[in-house]
């Protein structure tokens, strides 16, 4: 089975209170994601992390968690991932591959992976037969802060323009879909859950009162 998530941050501090995370500490937030993540991937499943899976600059602390983790992981790089990458040591072995971005199949559909919102995707405008997409783009780096509500308001202007084809006017498909783990109590989702899980979110979501956007997302 193909899992996807998004910006765990394994060992960062200051997203406990960025995110307002219900954890008392990092040790206290690295152990239930640990917990959340093997309860739900089984030995050959494939989790596709999307960017920011950990925040340290150690080595050892990077690999005590990767050697406790379930399953075949892919990671799309993230802006905080370029630091611990580059240091000594790292079991890359744990990786199937890492990449900036990336086009995969999930059953009959088309999954576009970046780190980061992509407005105009690849394939966004194929439909199935029945007339439902084809293509999902997921994303991370925005969290909950002001950007996913700017996203959200993107994707709704994009699916009410009409298209114009050969047989007339169709409206466009928009179909971008946050895989942050906190949308998901830090378990990695398949395509069919988040699906689920964003379209009932997004119909509540609004723009927070005096939101601050963190610069260390």
């Amino acid at each position: 089975m193909k899992l996807y998530i998004s910006d765990l941050h394994f060992y960062h501090e200051n997203v406990i209170a960025l995110d307002k995370r219900n954890f008392c500490d990092v040790k206290d937030m690295n152990a239930y994601m640990i917990s959340q993540w093997n309860s739900k991937i089984k030995g050959g499943d494939q989790i596709y992390v999307l960017g920011d899976m950990f925040v340290t600059k150690e080595a050892k602390e990077v690999n005590f968690i990767l050697n406790r983790l379930n399953g075949k992981i892919f990671l799309v790089e993230g802006n905080h991932d370029c630091v611990w990458l580059k240091k000594e040591g790292i079991n890359l072995n744990r990786f199937e591959w890492i990449k900036p971005y990336a086009e995969i199949t999930d059953g009959n559909s088309n999954v576009i992976l970046s780190h980061y919102p992509t407005f105009c995707y690849n394939h966004q405008y194929l439909q199935k037969s029945d007339g439902s997409p084809k293509t999902f783009m997921l994303y991370g780096h925005v969290h909950n802060t002001h950007d996913e509500v700017l996203v959200n308001q993107f994707q709704i202007l994009t699916q009410k323009t009409e298209l114009l084809g050969s047989t007339g006017t169709r409206k466009i498909n928009c179909n971008m879909i946050n895989c942050f783990c906190g949308f998901s109590d830090y378990k990695p989702l398949s395509l069919k859950e988040w699906i689920e899980i964003d379209s009932a979110r997004r119909k509540n979501l609004q723009i927070p009162a005096n939101q601050k956007i963190a610069d260390e997302m």
